[in-house]
């Protein structure tokens, strides 16, 4: 692994972090794509859900107070549900397709997200668990789970401030289901990790990203950290697509 790689790495992890303490979400949509692109796709998506897991736990504890631990707890099995399944096709997919997997996912995700027009307003435990399912699987075959989340979001009426705390516990879980299920299935295996010592360097990306987060949270509001993340994450997602589709030929 290049000095080249690793620097580029823990700049997509602190600007991910920095940007989900800002809006709640931007882990995943900045880091996946950018690390599938520098680490190949399933090693890159495998490191951002672990990166997800520890930012999601540490902002997690500045935001308790406004967690919905109800709706959590919807999500939480519903989200094995969903990891399962999404680890198999990791498994089975070449380089190429699960760039092409990942580039569509992001691309699509975030097509639906933001451009949906206003939905019915329907609040029901089966849609928490379908959003948590969805969520879910998008986070282990392309590490973003944010848009699954927000379009259920949008179909509840889930007010802003709770729906950003809840995403922290939800998106650590998520993460762990992810990086277990994966080495259950046999989709990532020990061998396959980078050295050892990326990962306490990546973490130390991750609280300086949220500390930072913290900081400009006076200065730059939410909705322009989510449109820094959607700029971010469609460009690498686009270039993960054609990736993808040169490998084919």
């Amino acid at each position: 692994m290049t000095l080249g790689i690793v620097a580029a790495t823990l700049a997509a992890v602190f600007l991910g972090a920095t940007l989900q303490r800002l809006s709640g979400t931007g882990v995943g949509l900045v880091v996946a794509p950018v690390l599938a692109l520098l680490m190949g796709p399933a090693l890159g998506v495998f490191m951002a859900n672990a990166t997800t897991m520890l930012s999601g736990t540490i902002i997690m504890l500045a935001v308790l107070k406004d967690v919905d631990w109800r709706r959590y707890l919807i999500f939480l099995p519903a989200g094995i549900l969903g990891a399962i399944p999404a680890a198999l096709l990791v498994r089975e997919l070449s380089a190429a397709w699960l760039n092409i997997v990942i580039g569509l996912v992001v691309l699509i995700a975030l097509a639906l997200t933001f451009g949906t027009p206003r939905v019915p307003h329907i609040r029901t435990r089966w849609l928490a668990a379908a959003g948590g399912a969805a969520g879910a699987f998008l986070n282990t075959s392309a590490g973003v789970a944010a848009p699954g989340m927000v379009i259920y979001a949008k179909f509840a009426r889930w007010p802003q401030r709770s729906f950003a705390a809840t995403m922290q516990p939800t998106f650590a879980t998520f993460g762990a289901l992810s990086v277990g299920s994966k080495l259950a299935v046999g989709a990532m295996t020990i061998a396959q990790l980078p050295p050892w010592w990326l990962f306490p360097v990546i973490f130390a990306a991750v609280g300086l990203g949220i500390i930072a987060g913290g900081k400009l949270a006076k200065l730059v509001t939410a909705e322009a950290a989510r449109r820094l993340a959607i700029t971010l994450a469609g460009a690498g997602a686009a270039v993960a697509l054609v990736r993808g589709i040169l490998m084919l030929g």
